[in-house]
């Protein structure tokens, strides 16, 4: 049986056809300094899209840790130690972030208010307490938020 070596694509092409080659092949070819061949128009729209990700990782595990320190003043008498687990899991993520893109902590302050309405709403649906048991503004400041001594107060 003869194994026939297929036929190299293009930059371009390739990136429609095997995404963890094109990488690969890109990587090489910035390394080498070839950057004629480089498929620029691809590669700009992954590192925008790294960039977006990671701002959504960001948005995510900041209103998951908000919706459990709502949950933990508000339904202290349901506490438990996954919501703990939870509450350090996701101040965990947010101080990854933060070491490895030290420029995410001003978008943290930016959407932190978003956030918080986001995380209320989530929070009346889970708990089946209504919107109106949480606060309409947070009652946690960011920093608090992210300080790892800090757990909300029973209301």
């Amino acid at each position: 049986m003869t194994i026939t070596q297929p036929i190299p694509l293009k930059n371009t092409e390739l990136y429609e056809q095997d995404f963890h080659q094109w990488l690969e092949t890109t990587l090489d070819l910035l390394r080498s300094q070839n950057f004629s061949e480089i498929d620029l128009g691809h590669l700009i729209a992954e590192i925008e899209s790294m960039g977006r990700s990671e701002k959504r990782a960001l948005t995510s595990n900041l209103r998951i840790l908000l919706v459990h320190l709502l949950k933990y003043k508000y339904q202290s008498q349901k506490r438990s130690n996954s919501w703990l687990y939870i509450i350090r899991e996701h101040r965990t993520r947010l101080t990854d972030v933060f070491h490895d893109s030290p420029s995410l902590k001003g978008y943290f302050l930016e959407v932190f208010a978003e956030s918080y309405e986001n995380a209320r709403a989530l929070a009346a649906d889970e708990t089946g307490l209504g919107i109106s048991a949480f606060p309409e503004f947070s009652p946690f400041s960011p920093e608090q938020t992210m300080d790892t001594n800090f757990l909300p107060t029973d209301n």
